[in-house]
């Protein structure tokens, strides 16, 4: 049989689907699949799906395996699974660029990736006959896992939270929103592959012990990454991690102020339009939060929901975001308590903090 290496992004990939974490997907998209994500933000079965899950190869690759009945996977000198090859194909890359990123900036780090990759895609059902320990796995938990942990709590109702950051008091406003609405909450932060200056995985893990073990109820939270691509895909992405968190068994997800955005790509709250426009589609219900951000006046973290103060009285507004922590510690400074908890900023010391250069 004819074999492909992976690199670990690839390989990560395949463990996601094998997992059913992008269900319905049971393998990487063939080119009408492709098409229809790219051009309708739908499977040709009518499913929404927004981003393409795709196996980049070579032109030389694609020669190789077209025609191919089974194609062995090999990652980390192991074969860990094999695809079947039904479709082998490319794109007008930089159209597909500006189609799902709204741009084709080669500044903005999803096209970039996109654009960096493979020319050709090879699209098929796949099989995970061995899974890799890697660095990051005892943290990950299937989708199946985190099912039977629902179960055994016996929650209804569980809000899903994406993150790619360290836990600042923004973000635990909204989970402690959102935990005053439903039974539980699966915090899954997402630790694939991520542009240099994004938090390392030991940084954000580190960093949500810390919240969970002093200031969040154990019985009421479980804890789990993602390992997939960050794709900085903005309100595309919002809904690909929506389908996801369905996918881990969560019937809540919790979308902000820029979910998944990067830069000014994209509006504050476009996320929240394009999860709209799928209602009573995504089979999860998707929980639209405004801000937060500190209010020097109202003394805490609100919203503009509760807080009139962006408008009357916009110095005392300080706006707290995962870019905002991030500068402040790259510095080597502390950020303010109103901002991070300290007992978080404690628990990062000697921790590496940034990824240096793209993760491959």
């Amino acid at each position: 049989m004819s074999e492909l290496v992976l690199n670990r992004h690839q390989y990560l990939e395949l463990e996601k689907l094998a997992f059913g974490a992008f269900s319905p997907l049971t393998g990487f998209m063939n080119e009408a699949q492709f098409n229809g994500v790219v051009k309708h933000m739908r499977l040709p079965s009518g499913d929404i799906f927004t981003l393409p899950v795709v196996l980049d190869v070579s032109a030389a690759n694609a020669r190789r395996l077209r025609g191919l009945s089974r194609v062995a996977l090999v990652f980390s000198a192991e074969e860990v699974g094999e695809i079947v090859p039904e479709s082998v194909f490319t794109c007008d890359k930089l159209d597909v660029a500006k189609q799902l990123f709204e741009t084709s900036d080669g500044a903005h780090p999803g096209v970039r990736t996109f654009l960096s990759g493979g020319a050709w895609f090879v699209g098929g059902p796949v099989c995970l006959h061995r899974r890799i320990t890697l660095d990051i796995s005892g943290d990950e938990l299937t989708p199946a896992q985190t099912k039977e942990m629902f179960a055994r709590r016996s929650w209804k109702t569980i809000a899903g939270f994406q993150t790619r950051n360290v836990p600042h008091r923004g973000h635990e406003y909204l989970q402690r929103l959102a935990l005053e609405q439903v039974d539980g909450l699966f915090i899954q932060p997402l630790v694939g592959r991520k542009k240099p200056g994004d938090y390392t995985p030991q940084a954000i893990m580190t960093g949500y012990r810390a919240l969970m073990r002093d200031f969040l109820r154990e019985d009421r939270v479980v804890l789990g990454i993602l390992s997939t691509t960050m794709r900085y895909a903005g309100p595309r992405e919002a809904v690909f991690h929506a389908l996801i968190r369905r996918n881990y068994g969560c019937t809540h997800f919790i979308v902000g102020r820029d979910h998944a955005g990067v830069g000014n790509y994209y509006g504050k709250y476009q996320a929240h339009d394009l999860t709209r426009d799928f209602d009573g589609e995504l089979g999860i219900q998707v929980m639209r939060m405004n801000g937060p951000y500190y209010c020097r006046r109202c003394d805490g973290v609100v919203t503009d929901r509760t807080c009139p103060h962006q408008v009357t009285d916009p110095a005392s507004i300080t706006e707290i975001s995962g870019t905002m922590i991030r500068e402040i510690l790259s510095r080597g400074s502390t950020p303010d308590s109103k901002f991070i908890r300290p007992e978080i900023v404690a628990s990062l010391e000697g921790v590496p903090l940034f990824l240096e250069e793209d993760e491959q």
